[in-house]
């Protein structure tokens, strides 16, 4: 099970992880904990879906997720309290963070007891989040962190948890090749731009090579937040990433024995 705050973080941060297990046969639950209403808009043809005019990108971005899910074959999906109950906070000290449904206003507990009775219902054996600095800072990346940790520390089935997270070498390898792309329509990151890891606190990376297809499909699904030109995909600040032929996790709890490159790795019945 991945918890994630928005749609297209399931994407970016673990597309390769989920399209690469969903396609071994394992059970894939991505649970997303809002509707990403506060994002920023790339394609100006939808700019008055914006939380700034018509207020209606949030049931567009639901849409945007399930042709997500699609291209990575995930075998269930859940939005946590139900669709609509918790609206995006947006950035620390905006407006929006003010909102009465937003992630951030909610109780921790009731927001945890809410993940639990998903994980109690389905049972899974390892859950992946955010780390507590929420990869970026955002908030709701952080609250996701805090209730996913609270939750697990009560469910049964869970034997290992996992923080998605950016390898530094990784990142700085896949910069390198994109300063040698010719025609990349945006500017490439600089060099300590983008939030990493350092790769000795790694203790898993899956190889997601297989699954680069699934992942960029995926990215072009949420059109309104992510541009795509493969081998690089960028936000609307316009900043080219590479997209890494590994995805990265950190040990949250669980033993990790055995898991260095499988997130079920040592796990046995």
């Amino acid at each position: 099970m991945l918890v994630h705050a928005h749609p297209d973080d399931e994407t970016i941060t673990t597309g390769g992880t989920i399209a690469k297990y969903a396609a071994a046969g394992a059970s894939v639950t991505v649970v997303t904990c809002t509707l990403g209403e506060e994002g920023e808009i790339i394609p100006p043809e939808l700019d008055q879906l914006g939380a700034w005019a018509g207020d209606q990108l949030g049931g567009y971005r639901a849409g945007e997720l399930a042709a997500a899910g699609a291209a990575l074959g995930w075998t269930r999906h859940r939005y946590l309290g139900g669709i609509g109950r918790w609206r995006d906070s947006g950035m620390a000290g905006t407006a929006s963070a003010a909102h009465p449904r937003a992630f951030v206003n909610g109780e921790r507990e009731e927001q945890a007891e809410q993940l639990l009775t998903v994980l109690d219902e389905l049972r899974p054996e390892v859950v992946i989040t955010y780390d507590a600095f929420g990869g970026y800072g955002h908030p709701d990346h952080i609250r996701a962190h805090e209730i996913t940790m609270a939750a697990t520390s009560r469910a049964r089935s869970v034997r290992r948890v996992l923080h998605t997270v950016a390898s530094s070498d990784a990142t700085a390898r896949g910069l390198a090749e994109l300063r040698r792309e010719r025609g990349l329509p945006w500017r490439v990151a600089d060099d300590g731009e983008l939030p990493v890891v350092a790769d000795e606190h790694i203790t898993t990376t899956v190889d997601v090579t297989e699954s680069l297809p699934a992942k960029f499909a995926a990215l072009r699904a949420h059109a309104t937040q992510v541009h795509v030109r493969e081998p690089a995909f960028a936000l609307s600040n316009d900043i080219a990433q590479p997209v890494p032929s590994a995805e990265y996790f950190v040990l949250a709890a669980g033993n990790g024995e055995g898991a260095e490159e499988d997130i079920f790795g040592g796990l046995t019945s």
